[in-house]
């Protein structure tokens, strides 16, 4: 029992690693994209600060993904590893096809198809679902909105100013709000994964009679994350920061700050959503407000598809898994 256990949390921080690669876009797209800081640079800057975000935000996102998403009496070791086959399997089909998807939502949606094979939709918890999936939508709205009110502001703050001394202002300002986005980048990934290690603990007997999420779980979560961020995921940099819309270091800074103040206010309401949902809603916002010509929406399409098959796409991958496990004697 011990060794399957320790062979599932190694699977869920490889998760958290292959999430941190995907994801890296996330986090530096936009500074990689308007040249404020080189690609090494960039992936250095994300990872210091995915990593401290352990400190100082809590566990609230953990928790609704450990309690929140299917029902503890039906949860064991392979629904877990089955959850985690899917979402691995679809973050590394979309990164190969360049697709900002979400990590999050393949890891909510691998649990949950896996849950379905094992015990039907009763396994589940709708809840908690519903708020995920309301989410899904009001998330990139929410940086959609935020980014384009920022571009706003901001236009309106230095319309007296040249574009090269806004350049130069927003060329440091960026390098703030990066790290700002990376924090709530970290804080938000990290913690499903450390949901996912918390109830496997609880549910084999590791944790005792409460559920909780033990420090090293959180410290090997950021860590994982932030060594999978230094990796860097460069075929989603190049969707994220120069298909979708052209990126001056102003736009950077009002697209990163969006979705950071989106990614860090859902952390302490304990709400699990996608990160690249979040930016990719800012990067429009900002890019929609020079002309709305400026956001490719035919690339903005193709990521909405993607978008929406993750969950479903996920679900069958796990649920395959833990299918074939039970074949197998597990």
């Amino acid at each position: 029992m011990l060794t399957t256990v320790v062979f599932i949390i190694v699977v869920a921080l490889v998760f958290d690693f292959i999430n941190g690669f995907h994801d890296a876009a996330n986090s530096i797209a936009t500074v990689v994209s308007t040249r404020v800081l080189t690609p090494l640079q960039a992936v250095v800057w994300a990872a210091f600060f995915n990593f401290v975000a352990a400190f100082g935000f809590g566990v609230s996102v953990a928790r609704t993904v450990g309690k929140g998403v299917v029902e503890t009496s039906v949860i064991d070791q392979w629904v877990i590893l089955a959850g985690l086959v899917g979402a691995i399997v679809w973050d590394l089909v979309t990164w190969y096809w360049g697709l900002p998807t979400s990590s999050s939502h393949a890891l909510i949606g691998g649990f949950a198809g896996a849950a379905i094979v094992k015990a039907g939709f009763g396994g589940l918890v709708v809840g908690g679902l519903v708020k995920i999936g309301v989410f899904m939508v009001l998330a990139p709205l929410i940086g959609l909105l935020i980014g384009f009110a920022m571009m706003l502001l901001t236009l309106w703050t230095f319309r007296n100013q040249t574009p090269g001394r806004v350049d130069r202002v927003f060329r440091r300002g960026q390098l703030v709000s990066a790290a700002a986005y990376s924090l709530g980048h970290g804080t938000n990934d990290a913690q499903k994964t450390m949901g996912i290690i918390a109830v496997l603990l609880f549910t084999t007997g590791h944790l005792g009679p409460e559920f909780y999420v033990p420090f090293w779980v959180v410290l090997a979560a950021h860590a994982a994350l932030g060594l999978g961020t230094m990796a860097g995921g460069w075929r989603i940099v190049k969707t994220m920061g120069m298909r979708i819309t052209k990126l001056r270091p102003f736009g950077g800074f009002c697209a990163e700050t969006a979705g950071a103040i989106t990614l860090i206010g859902t952390a302490f309401a304990g709400i699990p959503v996608s990160t690249t949902h979040t930016i990719t809603g800012s990067i429009m916002g900002v890019g929609a407000i020079q002309r709305f010509s400026a956001v490719r929406w035919g690339v903005a399409g193709r990521i909405v598809w993607a978008w929406i098959l993750t969950i479903p796409a996920s679900a069958l991958v796990a649920g395959a898994t833990w299918f074939a496990l039970r074949l197998l004697g597990a």
